[in-house]
């Protein structure tokens, strides 16, 4: 014990300079140590990709097998009554905005539909303002050009494939065992089943971020159509008497969930498992034709079976394991709640629509004092927004639901409107429209006036592609996934940009072979024709600065414009813009 009152003379011998430097040395150690790292938590969200409330085994699926996410909800809070929307992109952007998906330009899944606008604050930039490392591995669905892109919206390491789906437009040569992935915006063929390679990266991004604080966002492709899956996956469902195509699909479940325990298993190794927020979750429900625990409808669906997801939560830290909690919650709040866990600060807290669910989690709110409230979901895959359709208001006891399933009618009916009692009746059974017509009237007003906030935001605009920008260029158009297409009939219009600079660009159309013809721009009021010669594709256009709908064509040269019918899964009309002054 050194005696404090008593001054000592200080060693110069060579033991006290070696005794000097070890001491250093154990100081800088101590600095890089995960125990005296920064000890906010590491959040990672897992997102799957059509997987429905059944597909889990510890949600009563007898033929799936899940047992490392069924050892995962033993560990964790499960949220019961958990909504999305029942299509992906309007749901991923709810996730990462805390905001309607009305509200940030994502309106649908394709056709101009599927792109949020630059200005929206996502749950990426957030963390990452507040320190955080922030990393996204597999799909992302909500713009594939500047200023949507996930290294545009806060996320540092950046590892996806573009699209919908792997092998969909613009990569339609990608499969899931050769998939065409982005890294940090540079495209990559790579060898290696799709899932095993983002959580490759992930488990990676864990390691090397082991002292700090991170976000890491692990939105699988899988269980998404093509059902693609080595056979040794599938082949025991099978054998079992699972159909062929229902065991491919639980084939895909058993590699995800063999992935996910690699990750958890990372988690413990590493010595973060105790202080890391892990969420698992769906993005809407199944495609049809599989167990779902009795809930009604699937995939694009407003039914429970349509927008109920599974939701478990692991927080060891603070979060007591096996916990369930029944209070309605969705999408819009993981936002608010992540924030909060984070001890992040909001730039625009006043803009979200979410709540902050950590005290409930942690049970500093008992359930039933929790306050009342209404969730509202409605998607229609078509840019075009209409009252009514495949719409459902949510509250903790009773579901008002419109239209499900149904995107386009001429006249309303008000039969399609129907009410449910889903606390005694989840599976949608017995409609209560007749029978309680003083709470029908009282939600379909509630709706009304929610529709009207969301039309009054930005009109149900989509957000426009940055042409010109130094952080891509040259960009590229692709016309099934981002051309306009108001109605989701009839052809592509072309697509929503926006000139940031005025001058000269480049546009190659994407096209087959040809005896001669023209490119034919429209622009912002002006109409220019630009011939090309024998199998031809480029021309350099003059574009003045601003924002508007920026038509792109081929016209033969006998003077017709041929146009894409708005279901053509093909290259033809892409285009390629490129600044070139």
């Amino acid at each position: 014990m050194i005696d404090t009152h008593r001054p000592r003379r200080l060693r110069s011998d060579a033991s006290s300079l070696r005794l000097s430097w070890l001491l250093l040395g154990l100081v800088l150690l101590a600095g890089l140590h995960p125990a005296s790292a920064d000890s906010r938590p590491n959040i990672i969200l897992v997102l799957t990709d059509d997987q429905g409330y059944g597909d889990l085994g510890v949600h009563g699926n007898a033929q799936i097998s899940t047992p490392h996410l069924d050892a995962f909800a033993r560990e964790s809070l499960e949220m019961t009554r958990f909504y999305v929307e029942p299509v992906c992109s309007p749901t991923r952007a709810s996730i990462l905005t805390g905001r309607y998906h009305m509200r940030t330009g994502v309106l649908a899944t394709s056709r101009g539909g599927a792109r949020m606008f630059g200005d929206e604050e996502t749950i990426a930039e957030v963390l990452a303002q507040s320190g955080y490392r922030t990393a996204i591995a597999g799909k992302w669905h909500v713009g594939d050009n500047a200023p949507s892109r996930p290294q545009d919206q806060g996320f540092q390491q950046v590892l996806v494939h573009r699209s919908g789906g792997i092998g969909q437009i613009p990569d339609r040569d990608a499969t899931y065992f050769r998939p065409v992935l982005w890294r940090n915006g540079r495209r990559e063929v790579v060898d290696g089943y799709c899932t095993d390679l983002f959580f490759d990266a992930a488990i990676d991004f864990i390691k090397q971020n082991r002292a700090h604080p991170f976000f890491l966002y692990l939105p699988t492709n899988v269980p998404h159509t093509p059902i693609s899956i080595a056979q040794k996956y599938w082949k025991p469902f099978a054998d079992a008497g699972v159909p062929e195509q229902t065991a491919k699909l639980y084939g895909m479940m058993k590699n995800l969930d063999e992935n996910f325990g690699r990750l958890t298993k990372t988690l413990e190794e590493t010595g973060l498992a105790r202080n890391s927020v892990v969420i698992f979750m769906s993005d809407n429900g199944p495609t049809s034709g599989r167990f779902n625990s009795n809930l009604r409808g699937a995939k694009g669906s407003v039914y429970e079976g349509g927008i109920r997801v599974p939701f478990l939560v692991r927080w060891p830290q603070r979060i007591a394991p096996g916990s369930r909690v029944d209070r309605l919650a969705a999408h819009i709040d993981l936002l608010p709640t992540l924030a909060s866990v984070a001890g992040a600060r909001l730039s625009t807290p006043g803009r979200l629509d979410g709540v902050n669910l950590l005290k409930l989690w942690t049970g500093e709110i008992r359930t039933e004092a929790w306050p009342a409230r209404n969730i509202y979901i409605q998607t229609v895959k078509r840019i075009v927004q209409n009252r009514y359709l495949n719409a459902a208001v949510i509250t903790q006891r009773y579901k008002w639901v419109s239209y499900a399933g149904v995107g386009q009618v001429d006249d309303f009916d008000r039969s399609k409107i129907e009410l449910y009692d889903v606390i005694s009746d989840p599976a949608e059974s017995r409609n209560l429209a007749a029978r309680f017509p003083d709470v029908l009237h009282r939600l379909s007003g509630r709706y009304e006036s929610w529709f009207d906030e969301m039309n009054r935001d930005r009109d149900f605009a989509i957000g426009p592609i940055d042409l010109g920008n130094p952080l891509e260029n040259p960009c590229y158009l692709c016309r099934y996934q981002d051309g306009q297409n108001l109605t989701g009939q009839s052809q592509t219009d072309g697509w929503q940009v926006r000139v940031r600079r005025a001058g000269h660009y480049r546009l190659t159309l994407q096209w087959p072979d040809h005896d001669g013809g023209a490119l034919v721009v429209a622009w912002r009021g002006k109409q220019s024709r630009h011939t090309l010669g024998k199998n031809e594709r480029s021309a350099i256009v003059e574009l003045d600065a601003g924002k508007g709908l920026l038509d792109i064509g081929f016209q033969t040269q006998a003077g017709q414009r041929i146009r894409q019918p708005w279901n053509d899964k093909t290259e033809q009309g892409d285009v390629s813009v490129e600044r070139v002054d």
